[in-house]
């Protein structure tokens, strides 16, 4: 048994990739010759290789992203060189889709690729005529064993291109020249995107901390000018929720936003900086802009830094799952609308439907019954991705863990405040976290020392409220149970209601209908918790007629729905996929949504306790 196991020792000893020495180094330089095709020659020198075989891959993952995305297919036309053999060219291996290996070289190897980026978004690579928006793992080959090789980056002005000079903006170190950056190591410079384009700089300093809007977008300068002082607005809202801001690595936090008509919505958060992508104009969404930016710029300190372990480092090889998504992303989808609030942009109303959304989800959607918020964190290797070609039940055995966790958040925030008379809240739970998570850092930049686990967090919560048996409660029930919070009688206390969307509306469930000529598609999987699931009506089949009426559209289910009531049962037409012509018999339900508005929308009064409370919670915090 001992020999065995010292053997088998021996062998893991051995398997182990091998560091490169101290001077090792990375160079990489960025030209686009034919922008308007979209793509870019890329050219990596590593330098200080020794005698061992380089090992490069392109990324699978992509940090902030949760599923396998394998940039390697955009790559194409891969050659090598020998920096130290007068430029001869070299052999090049493919040991897998995502790996080159050249096992013979003189010590320093260049590497010449095109890569092709056609899609602006946080997590991909996109280049045309009027900029380069590159997402690092969907970009460059790293090496096994660099990982704490410094790397410098040039870019070069793209060929062909008219009007002024392009500028780079990003959170990686400045370096020799304006188009010249460095990064540390493989972490950081994974974690940096670029925007380089001839993209408009604003610039402002909340304290000691100095922040940068930098934009590429179709509207006037005058926008943008009102935008960047919602944005400091935000900034400094979070900023209170923490007490403080995090020190940024280069000096600086950089928002890159690309709003462009051609672009798809979404954000991305970094260590020192932001991706906000977004088909819409600061003039025509400036609402829905400013939500981005209150959800991304909270992760400076919620994920990027108050880190879950399972992320610590950042796996570029895998999909990286971890089960403390729920506090990760979905505290900060809580606080993006109450920070909002709380800056004066957004109104009551407006506050109470984001709240009403949270707890609409969590109250309805099957999934809660399946799995708990650390189960449906676990989920996001697959939901991630966004595309499956095999169809999927997720319409009844997931929650997504941005609205499930924001819930628990709201549920735990409220319970606090209840449970303390407003002397604890979660903006006390999230600086905890900081204090003993963000705060103490890495002892190398772009990584995290003390990240956490789901232990770690309710030992947070005991540490705050002051009992441990509350805070292993909350979790059980909560976090890794599957149990509702009472959100009527919580909000209650700050003077919401929780109400009926459609009181008294007869309701089949949330079938997604196409229209068609010979009857109405249903074109998703019906939810399992309605009566059309009940009546045995799923995916593929045709409603023909509903109680007697000829239908065709969602338009003609709803009206002929609505001139019946809860509890009729009424008979239904339809072919199944298989073309046979079948009748059921559906019991129509009241619809079960629920909004959450202000007891004075709802036609009640505030009472001085409810209006003491909701100011403590929604005011400004500075």
């Amino acid at each position: 048994m001992r020999k065995y196991l010292w053997l088998a020792t021996v062998m893991a000893l051995v398997a182990v990739p091998r560091p490169y020495g101290a001077a090792s180094s990375i160079a990489y330089r960025f030209t686009i010759p034919e922008p308007q095709h979209h793509w870019m020659q890329v050219e990596a020198t590593f330098t200080g290789i020794g005698a061992a075989p380089l090992e490069l891959r392109m990324s699978r993952s992509s940090p902030g992203r949760y599923a396998i995305h394998d940039f390697a297919k955009n790559v194409y036309d891969v050659h090598a060189v020998d920096k130290d053999q007068d430029g001869r060219e070299l052999i090049i291996a493919r040991p897998d889709p995502s790996g080159w290996t050249i096992g013979r070289h003189g010590g320093t190897v260049t590497i010449k690729y095109k890569v092709y980026g056609d899609h602006i978004d946080g997590t991909y690579l996109a280049i045309d005529t009027t900029h380069l928006h590159m997402n690092m793992p969907a970009a460059i080959m790293w090496a096994r064993g660099f990982d704490d090789a410094p790397a410098t980056l040039a870019f070069a002005q793209p060929s062909g291109v008219a009007g002024r000079a392009w500028t780079v903006a990003t959170q990686l170190h400045p370096g020799a020249t304006s188009l010249e950056f460095t990064a540390p190591n493989l972490q950081y410079l994974m974690d940096s995107p670029v925007e380089f384009g001839p993209t408009v700089l604003r610039q402002f300093t909340v304290g000691s901390r100095a922040f940068r809007v930098a934009i590429h977008h179709t509207g006037a300068n005058a926008e943008l000018d009102r935008f960047v002082q919602d944005v400091e607005r935000v900034v400094r809202e979070e900023g209170a929720i923490y007490g403080e801001y995090p020190e940024y690595d280069p000096g600086t936090y950089t928002f890159l936003a690309d709003y462009l008509p051609y672009a798809d919505g979404d954000g991305m958060e970094h260590r020192n900086s932001t991706v906000m992508t977004s088909s819409a104009s600061i003039l025509s969404d400036r609402a829905g802009l400013l939500g981005t930016v209150a959800h991304e710029f909270f992760h400076c300190w919620n994920v990027e830094r108050i880190r879950p372990r399972d992320l610590e480092p950042f796996d570029f090889d895998r999909a990286n799952m971890t089960g403390e998504l729920w506090l990760a992303e979905g505290f900060t989808q809580y606080y993006g609308p109450i920070a909002l609030h709380r800056a004066g942009l957004a109104s009551l109303a407006e506050t109470g439907h984001a709240l009403g959304d949270l707890v609409d989800i969590v109250t309805n959607a099957p999934g809660r019954a399946l799995r708990s918020a650390e189960d449906m964190s676990r989920m996001a290797p697959f939901v991630d991705g966004g595309r499956t070609i095999d169809r999927t039940n997720w319409t009844n055995t997931v929650i997504s863990y941005y609205p499930f966790g924001g819930a628990i958040a709201l549920a735990l925030d409220l319970t606090l405040r209840d449970r303390s008379d407003g002397r604890t809240t979660l903006d006390d739970y999230m600086r905890a976290m900081w204090r003993v998570h963000g705060k103490p850092g890495g002892s190398r930049e772009g990584y995290v020392d003390r990240p956490y686990t789901t232990d770690d967090a309710q030992a947070r919560l005991a540490e705050v409220s002051g009992d441990a048996a509350f805070a292993r409660d909350f979790f059980d029930r909560y976090v890794r149970g599957r149990e509702l919070v009472d959100y009527v009688r919580l909000l209650g206390r700050a003077g919401f209601v929780v109400r009926k969307r459609q009181a008294g509306r007869a309701w089949w469930g949330d079938v997604p209908i196409d229209s068609r000529s010979d009857g109405a598609h249903l074109a998703a999987v019906v939810p399992s918790n309605t009566p059309a699931y009940a009546a045995g009506i799923d995916q593929d089949d045709t409603l023909v007629q509903i109680a007697g009426e000829r239908v065709t559209s969602l338009e003609a289910v709803n009206t002929v729905l609505s001139r019946h009531r809860p509890g009729e049962r009424v008979t239904i037409v339809y072919i199944d996929r298989a073309g046979a012509s079948k009748t059921a018999s559906v019991v129509l339900a009241e619809n079960p949504h629920v909004d959450v508005v202000a007891v004075e929308a709802a036609g009640g009064s505030l009472t001085p306790a409810q209006r003491t409370f909701r100011d403590r919670w929604l005011k400004s915090q500075q």
